[in-house]
């Protein structure tokens, strides 16, 4: 019987080994339908999968949602179909979960800077690779900084970047104007063994954008850098177009709008401040709705090809309209999300104080997802309480990238869309980012870039115009 047993598992992991040599993910995919919740199943008193979050049913939403985000299906700015998103469908390379699983009890954070330092040592580890901290304890009084953490480590493991995004200035009737975006990025941490690179500097990250259109804004770039040591700020240089030089500019400023719109360069993927530049305090572990990118959650997402010398590429071949203002007879506001569902998640929340008393925000507010680590809301108050933006985020599953003559098969976040949204709350209008000028705009992750050459002064001096 022993011997019967042995002689399964054996073939079993062959067919296993034999199914991804031949190109197969190595997790179930697309998800499988029978883990997703029916339509008609319960999410709150008064409202079920399948039903649409709008005026009519807004008000049993009110535990589930920021007040802003709220009062936008009440007033009948946004209307969402409610959909399940079920834990265990989140997956990622075999190398990160097994690291994952072993930085179990391996990492805590200084509770003075809020940097991660290795149990082992009480030093800043050298690398880490995995979700550096996979079960956090409601209890910890240092949870929230950890969520923090985790959700940039899982961010920056999708990798380097070279992408064309528009944003786009709406107000509540349409689109006031855009601008075409040339970006790159370079991620240094918590990168897949086959991507990383020297970094004798210590960088965390190195990130170039340029501005393409429109005309008034064409030539505009920056450059930043920011490093893994905890008391060093950040390095941001622009090039002024009316000036035809290099400026330097204070860290103090990546809380400010970006070519004058109302997202900030510490907005990004969600959250992108230095986490030691701020004080936390976590709020606590809680349910409620996040916007959700609907292709994504079924395992539809675009499919990434590997191209020699540029990455993965990504192609959104549906590109459905994913905002207000691209909808013809649309009657909610300019910016809300149209090609999106709500679903039900667990959140930590969690409480940001700037230490730099000239940065533009008093207190941020972190709504982070507790399993996929994907920011949802990002509510950002002056010094006197007020909430001035908030910036919201869609969720995404990550699909199966397989590449040829590979073992390992790779996991990267997909989708059919993308739709960020900085809403400036006092002023009734919105920036989106993220959007593509077409299903096919350039959009490589894991990108290995020439960095000695890209991010340096020379290069931002040539792009300026």
């Amino acid at each position: 019987m022993t011997t019967a047993r042995s002689a399964a598992v054996l073939l079993v992991s062959a067919l296993a080994g034999l199914a991804q040599a031949a190109g197969q993910p190595d997790h179930p995919w697309p998800p499988d339908p029978s883990k997703y919740e029916k339509a008609g199943t319960p999410v709150a008193p008064g409202l079920k999968i399948g039903d649409t979050l709008d005026q009519s049913n807004a008000d049993k939403a009110k535990d589930l949602l920021p007040p802003e985000i709220l009062k936008h299906y009440q007033d009948g700015g946004y209307r969402n179909e409610i959909a399940s998103w079920p834990e265990g469908i989140i997956y990622r390379e075999k190398s990160f979960e097994e690291s994952t699983q072993a930085n179990a009890s391996r990492y805590d954070v200084d509770p003075d800077t809020g940097t991660i330092l290795d149990k082992a040592t009480g030093k800043q580890p050298d690398y880490i690779y995995g979700i550096p901290f996979p079960n956090i304890d409601p209890a910890d009084p240092r949870a929230g900084i950890k969520a923090v953490w985790n959700m940039f480590h899982n961010y920056w493991n999708n990798g380097s970047y070279h992408f064309n995004a528009i944003l786009v200035w709406t107000n509540p009737t349409g689109k006031e104007r855009e601008a075409l975006q040339d970006v790159w990025f370079q991620y240094y941490e918590n990168q897949s063994p086959a991507y990383r690179t020297p970094n004798p500097q210590d960088f965390s990250w190195q990130g170039l954008s340029n501005a393409l259109t429109p005309a008034d804004l064409n030539g505009t770039a920056s450059l930043n850098y920011r490093w893994r040591d905890p008391k060093k700020r950040d390095a941001t240089w622009a090039y002024v177009p009316a000036l035809r030089r290099v400026r330097a500019v204070s860290p103090s400023n990546r809380s400010d709008g970006v070519l004058g719109s109302d997202l900030g360069q510490d907005d990004g993927h969600f959250f992108d401040g230095k986490p030691e530049d701020f004080t936390w305090a976590t709020i606590g572990l809680r349910e409620g709705f996040r916007i959700t990118e609907p292709y994504s959650l079924k395992g539809q997402g675009g499919p990434a090809t590997w191209e020699n010398g540029s990455g993965w590429r990504d192609n959104w071949p549906k590109a459905p309209p994913v905002a207000g203002y691209a909808m013809k007879d649309w009657k909610g506001v300019g910016w809300a999300p149209t090609d999106a569902v709500l679903t039900k998640r667990k959140f930590w929340v969690v409480q940001a104080t700037p230490r730099d008393r000239y940065y533009l925000y008093g207190r941020l507010e972190l709504w982070i997802d507790a399993e996929s680590w994907i920011g949802a809301w990002n509510r950002k108050n002056d010094w006197k309480g007020d909430l001035l933006n908030t910036y919201q985020v869609q969720g995404y599953l990550n699909h199966p990238a397989i590449k040829p003559g590979q073992e390992e098969v790779e996991w990267l976040w997909s989708t059919q869309g993308a739709w960020q949204c900085a809403e400036n709350v006092k002023m009734n209008r919105a920036t989106l980012a993220g959007l593509r000028s077409s299903p096919t705009s350039l959009f490589d992750r894991r990108v290995k870039h020439n960095v000695d050459q890209l991010f340096d002064m020379q290069t931002l001096s040539r792009f300026g115009k």
